[in-house]
């Protein structure tokens, strides 16, 4: 292992550094701008300027791998 965060992307579970919530990275518009929604709600978002102050909580293949495991 490198010990470099992984990036997040479309579905990964992250922590905002910035604004103390968690989310779900919901889009990456073309101009880097990253779109976020609250864990338990769905039409409530924030938006953040790049991943840098994003840290993967829980990725998007963990959570299919779990779900995959509980069925």
């Amino acid at each position: 292992m490198t010990g470099t965060k992984p990036k997040a992307w479309v579905g990964d579970q992250v922590h905002d550094v910035n604004t103390g919530k968690e989310g779900v990275v919901t889009d990456v518009k073309s101009d880097g701008t990253y779109v976020l929604r609250p864990l338990y709600v769905r039409f409530r978002t924030w938006t953040v300027p790049n991943a840098d102050g994003l840290e993967v909580t829980l990725s998007r293949d963990e959570q299919i791998r779990r779900r995959r495991e509980e069925s």
